[in-house]
């Protein structure tokens, strides 16, 4: 719990503790500026593109160690997201996390999680990674732009996230920060998962995955205190809740662990989430999509249903009436 009290803001992307928990189980290391060339290339099942093939149309969005551009192949006009990470930093962590995406995106093989077209780099040193283009943007757009989420909507969401989920699961690949801004959605109501910069491949049955990694608002209660709500954590349960809580916040409008409005703060969100009861539902919801997200905010991981579980639970097998609205 020291290490809690030492944060002051909420919603802010934690940085990765140096210590060899955090960093990658794969075989690519993680080289010095000098030589990030040698480690990134085009992936040759993916066919040669190059930063020279595309052409940049609009920004889709800014973060921390780089822009994510609309582009436009100029041979073929085939529309791809381009992600590209700034050559010129040397954060250790900016770049342990830029591998660790590089990784994971080029194992993953899912039609609910992003797909990846091609890695290189440009001569200006930026990390170019090309990404399937999904024309709806995220959840928290979709949900800025167009208002909550009917029940029939959510369980179309929650089924194509869960099988994205269980695919990396299954794989021994923890998300680590499933949220409304992670989770992409495109016209045609296809959902995948997106943006694994702080996730993990365990590598062994008894890796932790306990790190303070992510966004903390959609953290579960063990990533802050283990040794109260974790059991036997692995990991995967805290996905798990972070899906619940990002399903009631489709549904609700507003981040459900506080009052509509109200501005949080670190020791708010940490005494909410530890202390206080699991969000609940207002009345007037279905019983199934009530026990969905009773099985998904369990507080204690152990109790949490599992990706495959949950792809069993009755709400998921709703079949929405209308399009993601």
């Amino acid at each position: 719990m020291a290490l809690i009290r030492q944060r002051r803001q909420l919603n802010l992307r934690l940085p990765l503790p140096e210590s060899s928990e955090c960093r990658p189980c794969f075989s690519v290391p993680l080289p010095p500026t000098a030589t990030v060339t040698a480690a990134v290339t085009n992936n040759s099942s993916f066919g040669a593109i190059s930063a020279a093939d595309l052409e940049k149309l609009q920004v889709l969005g800014h973060g921390n160690s780089g822009t994510v551009y609309k582009v436009n192949h100029k041979r073929t006009s085939d529309i791809y997201a381009l992600k590209l990470v700034h050559g010129h930093s040397n954060d250790p962590t900016v770049r342990r996390q830029l591998f660790r995406e590089m990784e994971i995106l080029r194992r993953t093989d899912s039609p609910n999680v992003v797909r990846c077209h091609a890695i290189f780099e440009k001569p200006s040193g930026d990390i170019g990674i090309l990404m399937e283009y999904m024309d709806s943007g995220t959840l928290e757009t979709m949900l800025k732009a167009q208002g909550t989420f009917s029940e029939p909507n959510l369980a179309h969401v929650a089924r194509q996230v869960l099988n994205g989920l269980n695919y990396l699961h299954t794989n021994k690949i923890i998300h680590r920060d499933i949220k409304p801004a992670n989770v992409l959605v495109n016209s045609n109501m296809e959902v995948k998962i997106a943006d694994f910069g702080v996730s993990k491949i365990l590598c062994l049955t008894s890796d932790a995955c306990n790190s303070y990694v992510g966004t903390c608002a959609y953290m579960s209660p063990e990533r802050f205190d283990p040794d109260t709500y974790g059991g036997d954590y692995n990991g995967y349960a805290g996905d798990i809740w972070s899906l619940g809580l990002t399903l009631m916040e489709l549904y609700m409008g507003h981040f459900p662990l506080l009052p509509p409005g109200q501005k949080p703060d670190w020791a708010t969100l940490m005494c909410a989430i530890c202390f206080g009861e699991p969000p609940s539902l207002p009345e007037g919801v279905s019983e199934e999509f009530r026990s969905f997200m009773e099985c998904c905010l369990q507080k204690e991981s152990e109790k949490r249903w599992t990706a495959a579980q949950l792809l069993t639970h009755p709400f998921v097998s709703i079949d929405p009436s209308i399009s993601i609205s």
